[in-house]
């Protein structure tokens, strides 16, 4: 009889333990699934968030010089047209980020700062100069970094960048939707994001 009892003893120790090992290998499983989707769904956003603008200005571009001992003054001018695209965007694919499994959480480390981009076209009219001052490639060179300087501070002023971020935040909440509907927690600098419109603090 003391040996049926242990028979059926070890019997129900070997089968409560492969339970337990089956259920462990399962949400193992279920971990590495989840953490496999949210990487290859990060992967997926990798791309530029690009928002594009355009704009015109006129340009009037005057130097004086003083030559032989400031006895003589040159001068040299021209009139600038632009016309400039400029593109502001972000590459996701430098989001830096933790997936803790245990824990079943996404930690967003790090969101890039927005790259602009300033082509400008520049037609150049009555462009002056003396003889001993003339137009040279220096000139040029001044002019465009003026040109980009000018552009900038607009774009500043402009609503370009704000709706890049809001762009990206519409690509961010898809981590959060992602994370919620798979029980998992989403965290950006060390507080947790319980709702959409939480994103949109995350850059101000």
């Amino acid at each position: 009889m003391r040996k049926v009892l242990f028979g059926i003893i070890i019997t129900l120790l070997i089968l409560w333990t492969y339970q337990l090992y089956k259920r462990y290998d399962e949400r193992s499983k279920y971990l590495k699934e989840n953490t496999a989707l949210i990487q290859q769904e990060i992967k997926n956003v990798s791309k530029l968030v690009v928002t594009e603008g355009h704009f015109s200005q006129v340009f009037n571009y005057k130097q004086s010089e003083k030559i032989f001992a400031n006895l003589l003054t040159t001068e040299k001018k021209a009139l600038v047209v632009v016309n400039a695209d400029v593109t502001v965007a972000y590459d996701l694919s430098k989001i830096n980020f933790n997936v803790d499994q245990e824990n079943k959480t996404l930690f967003i480390t790090d969101i890039p700062e927005p790259e602009i981009k300033i082509n400008p076209d520049l037609k150049y009219y009555d462009i002056s100069g003396d003889y001993l001052n003339p137009f040279n490639a220096n000139d040029f060179n001044k002019i465009k970094n003026q040109v980009n300087i000018a552009i900038g501070k607009r774009v500043d002023n402009s609503n370009l960048k704000s709706n890049a971020e809001n762009r990206l935040m519409s690509e961010l909440s898809r981590f959060y939707v992602l994370t919620n509907t798979l029980g998992w927690k989403l965290v950006y600098n060390k507080e947790v994001i319980n709702t959409p419109e939480e994103l949109q603090t995350i850059k101000n």
